[in-house]
């Protein structure tokens, strides 16, 4: 198929696709899906040969948000039965984490539900990540707070903090049919002010909202502008007490294509399957993997994922392997960017363009940006796998058997699914 060839040659030589062919990958059919994955998998393999990388969430701070996104089962008006509790203790967090880094997660991620932290806030996730690291030599932490404010991404900087987590969600045009309590600009604020304070920029989108191909492919256009260096690709799980609850739309052959068309426009970053794979790939996880780079492990915000050992015989089954903490994930080219743009930063220069590997430079064949890493950083519910391939649900079909709300892990007496 000549619009593969043409993805692959500009996917190996990092170029922007132009949105035609991007809406076109949305539009094959199931017969061409194998080609597609194909197609993504060379682009995959070119930059991150057959490695996995792992993450893990810990939710420092459930229920009980402000804000009004439909997606979320933690919302203002929620009556999702999750878990609710305040802040975890630098220590119980602390011990959460270790018991994915245990399981080979080479990346933590904090999120806390709200609009937005305090400077209390801020200084009580330092003390977490302080904690965190200190227990568990090498590894990453990413934070995922809600909205900054001006001076707060340079204090989990300071703090530790290797990378934050704001995800864009879905396209500027239909932002507002999802939250009212915050704009798409507000988002696209913080994920900016997180890159110019040195930290590696992670935000992703939510797929089965509702949105048209139009409106997948303009987010994830934005994503490559923003340049961040992870992209978490969410699978909505219509959660029971949600508006969303009966927004049933994916199947996992369009799952597969919204994967592939994402490492088309984002070939050279860490794009991460996050919330909802084990409910919409369900048996085609591992194909995925043939176009994505990175995982959660285990369960997620408010709801029960894959348990962590069927995640490792998963990845060694397909053939791939878990990336070590001594690896570099991101390509050597866009490593190399990030270190010269926090020397640049450090010399009191601004990090948005300067050798950085383009902030904001789409149009920079040389300099692309996008990711993958705190998918279920968007605060939405995700679920757990259930025992056999569920039948497809009609568009509009309530399935509650397919979300297991979490009862364990952080924030329980029990302990966490790693």
């Amino acid at each position: 198929m000549d619009l593969l060839n043409t993805l692959v040659d500009k996917g190996l030589r990092r170029e922007l696709p132009t949105r035609e062919e991007a809406l076109a990958v949305l539009a094959t059919s199931d017969d061409e899906l194998l080609d597609v994955v194909a197609a993504a998998g060379k682009v995959r393999r070119q930059w991150f040969g057959r490695r996995v990388k792992l993450n893990y969430l810990v939710n420092l701070k459930s229920g009980l948000c402000p804000e009004d996104c439909s997606y979320c089962s933690q919302r203002l008006g929620s009556k999702a039965e999750i878990l609710k509790y305040t802040w975890l203790k630098p220590d119980e967090a602390s011990q959460a984490a270790a018991a994915g880094v245990a399981g080979g997660a080479k990346r933590v991620c904090l999120v806390a539900s709200g609009r937005g932290p305090t400077d209390r806030d801020v200084a009580r996730v330092g003390e977490t990540i302080a904690a965190i690291k200190e227990q568990n030599e090498g590894v990453e932490v990413c934070a995922c707070l809600g909205l900054l404010s001006d001076g707060q991404a340079e204090k989990l900087r300071d703090a530790g903090a290797d990378a934050y987590n704001h995800n864009l969600n879905t396209s500027e045009a239909t932002y507002g049919q999802i939250t009212k309590t915050h704009t798409y600009a507000d988002r696209v604020d913080t994920v900016r002010k997180a890159h110019a304070a040195g930290l590696s920029a992670c935000s992703g989108l939510i797929a089965g909202m509702g949105e048209s191909d139009e409106d997948l492919v303009d987010v994830v256009f934005s994503l490559r502008e923003l340049d961040s260096d992870s992209v978490p690709v969410n699978f909505l799980i219509p959660f029971e007490g949600t508006p969303l609850a009966k927004e049933w739309n994916l199947t996992p052959q369009r799952c597969l294509r919204i994967l592939s068309m994402v490492r088309f426009v984002c070939p050279d970053v860490e794009v991460r399957i996050a919330g909802g794979r084990e409910v919409h790939l369900r048996s085609m996880q591992p194909l995925a993997l043939h176009v994505a780079n990175s995982i959660f492990l285990g369960d997620y915000l408010t709801s029960e994922g894959q348990a962590g050992q069927a995640d490792l015989d998963m990845i060694a089954d397909a053939g791939f392997e878990v990336e070590g903490a001594g690896t570099t994930t991101l390509p050597a080219h866009r490593a190399d960017a990030a270190e010269a743009a926090a020397a640049a930063r450090a010399g009191g220069v601004c990090g948005s363009a300067a050798g950085a590997g383009g902030c904001g430079s789409a149009a920079d064949a040389e300099a692309p940006g996008c990711g993958s890493a705190c998918g279920g950083c968007s605060g939405h519910a995700h679920a757990e796998a259930p025992a056999e391939a569920p039948a497809q649900a009609e568009p509009g079909e309530v399935r509650p058997d397919l979300v297991a709300v979490r009862r364990r892990g952080a924030g329980t007496d029990l302990a966490p699914n790693a």
